[in-house]
């Protein structure tokens, strides 16, 4: 489908702003949008004259919301997202995104609205959002870049890297975007985005004033859940007119080296490599019994902080820069699960039998603690074999 071009400028007329769909099949994935990927353009943009064995509930937002008032929340955590569902173009209803949230096996759950835009010319992709909440669902660097959120709670617009190159925008510039209305919306940045074919994002009130279309669509996280089974799940739980995709699957994941894991069960996966012998399934485990893989990873009565729990002093001699960004962040759990391994690793957890035993004891001095990691872990190699 080849980028359409913009509205002509004689008379008024109505435009329309298009959604955006889910490929679940292969052959539905387009090559309009700037990214391709799980997105793919409905139309012309307005151009038509329109296992963890028991994973913990949800309890509401992992962050504060700080909506449409130019102020941010600081990042609480990062949300890995395992599914993204879709609407096909009518909003999903209120109460089924509700349900969602109540299933057992589902940690969190967030909503946005969204479409098929025009920005110089091409179709683009867009997701209006809550800088202060959706922060937490994308790839570490760019939720801890506070000066792309603040642009976007400030209702300037931020896109991918690629879409800022293939488009030669410039951050400060005000442009045109093509919707329902034709607003002049300045750029404030660009960034990994983290979500396949969604290539730019606006504030929820510049997504209102566009005409996006409201709770379009919807990312669920669920550690230790098959992705596979949780895409039909979420799928089912949404009803008739939403496509679940997920996001694990290798044509969603990005390319070259150093990709990055999607999930915390990715992520035990890949940080268990760093230590031969060590079975993702033990640090999947401690993930679960130190902060339920994330939910609560504030500082405890002992002072450990972070999705597995480290003193600061044990961190500073073990933590690891996992993904790259220059900074072994004990609060990031793509640094905090392979510093979990190394920490295992040093005290003889790939050794097995009493080595593993006495690793995960020095994690925490207790023969409960112990027994409760080896029981869990068993739970995990049984249900994800």
């Amino acid at each position: 489908m080849p980028p359409s071009s913009p509205p002509r400028a004689t008379g008024r007329p109505r435009r329309r702003v298009r959604p955006v769909v889910a490929v679940a099949a292969a052959s539905a994935l387009a090559a309009a949008a700037l990214g391709g990927g799980a997105y793919a353009v409905l139309g012309r943009g307005g151009a038509d004259g329109g296992g963890h064995s028991d994973p913990p509930r949800v309890t509401g937002s992992p962050v504060t919301t700080v909506d449409d008032t130019g102020q941010l929340a600081p990042l609480r955590r990062v949300v890995p997202p395992d599914v993204l569902a879709v609407s096909s173009g009518q909003p999903i209803p209120q109460e089924r995104i509700d349900r969602l949230r109540r299933v057992k096996r589902i940690d969190s759950v967030i909503a946005v609205a969204g479409g098929a835009v025009q920005l110089q010319g091409r179709a683009v992709n867009t997701f209006a959002v809550d800088p202060s909440a959706f922060r937490s669902w994308t790839p570490p660097g760019t939720a801890k870049d506070t000066q792309l959120w603040t642009a976007l709670a400030e209702h300037r617009f931020v896109t991918s890297k690629s879409a800022a190159t293939q488009l030669g925008l410039s951050p400060g510039r005000p442009y045109p975007i093509v919707a329902k209305t034709v607003p002049q919306v300045t750029m404030g940045g660009s960034g990994d985005l983290g979500i396949p074919g969604i290539d730019m994002l606006v504030s929820r009130k510049t997504g209102t004033d566009m005409g996006l279309v409201e709770n379009v669509a919807v990312l669920v996280n669920a550690p230790g859940v098959d992705p596979a089974k949780l895409a039909a799940a979420v799928q089912k739980a949404l009803g008739t007119g939403v496509s679940g995709v997920n996001l694990h699957e290798k044509r969603y994941q990005p390319t070259g080296g150093g990709q990055r894991p999607g999930s915390y069960l990715d992520l035990y996966k890949q940080a268990a490599k760093s230590c031969p012998g060590l079975s993702w399934t033990v640090l999947a485990a401690i993930g679960q019994v130190e902060s339920d893989h994330g939910r609560n990873a504030g500082r405890s009565s002992a002072g450990a902080y972070g999705p597995m729990q480290f003193m600061p002093a044990t961190w500073k001699s073990y933590g690891v820069d996992g993904d790259g960004d220059g900074k072994a962040d004990i609060m990031n759990p793509y640094d905090a699960v392979p510093g979990a391994a190394k920490y295992l690793c040093a005290n003889g957890a790939g050794k097995g039998g009493r080595s593993l035993y006495q690793a995960i004891w020095h994690y925490n001095h207790a023969d409960w603690y112990v027994q409760k990691v080896l029981n869990l872990a068993r739970a995990y190699a049984t249900r994800f074999p």
